[in-house]
């Protein structure tokens, strides 16, 4: 009988934890939830989740310990995947909160959406694959030359969508980046768990690299 893949997800006050939980379980995977640094350094695959402010979100992942421990297991070459504001902490820093760092695992900063439509960007939108997309392991049998929908909430993004690492964007007014990856790291800007099959999909890959 072949094993079920196992997740570790971050418990660090900023993440609804248990609907995220709840998708990976649906794709077969067994999930665990620690605020271990330990844990998540020797992780199979980490998943970072995030709701809320930027600030709050990267200070309490600092004080616990975990930015160390997440930099530890993306260094040792493990499968990584920010959601949400937990793909916003992955870059240097967010206009959201100018004076704390993020992780710095990828180069650009996150910046407030410019547009004068409604924020934050709440609900269903197109996302648009780049060409290499196609091949990415986590993408595998969404991506494609037509755009999928995916839900998103949010009011800041990278906006920056010329870097190497977008893997596809999305559009309110502005362009930005709302699937990333580069080696063993990825980020989603919306949130899969809401997003039906497709969202549930990526999750699978994810869970099966």
């Amino acid at each position: 009988m072949t094993a079920r893949p196992h997740v570790v997800l971050l418990d660090y006050g900023a993440g609804n934890l248990r609907s995220v939980a709840k998708a990976f379980e649906h794709q077969g995977a067994r999930v665990t939830l620690t605020d271990d640094p330990a844990v998540a350094r020797a992780a199979d695959r980490l998943v970072l989740p995030g709701q809320g402010h930027f600030g709050q979100c990267m200070t309490r992942l600092e004080e616990r310990g975990l930015g160390d421990a997440v930099r530890g297991h993306v260094a040792a070459g493990r499968p990584f995947i920010g959601i949400c504001v937990g793909m916003q902490l992955l870059y240097e820093g967010s206009d959201e909160a100018p004076s704390v760092p993020g992780l710095g695992l990828l180069s650009g900063r996150v910046r407030r959406i410019p547009t004068e439509l409604p924020l934050p960007h709440v609900g269903w939108n197109a996302v648009e694959f780049i060409r290499r997309a196609e091949v990415d392991p986590v993408l595998d049998g969404v991506a494609g030359p037509e755009p999928r929908w995916f839900y998103h909430v949010h009011s800041f993004a990278v906006l920056d969508d010329d870097n190497d690492h977008v893997l596809g964007r999305c559009r309110y007014d502005a362009s930005f980046a709302s699937i990333v990856g580069r080696d063993n790291v990825w980020g989603i800007q919306f949130h899969p768990e809401k997003s039906q099959e497709d969202g549930l999909r990526i999750l699978g890959n994810f869970a099966k690299l």
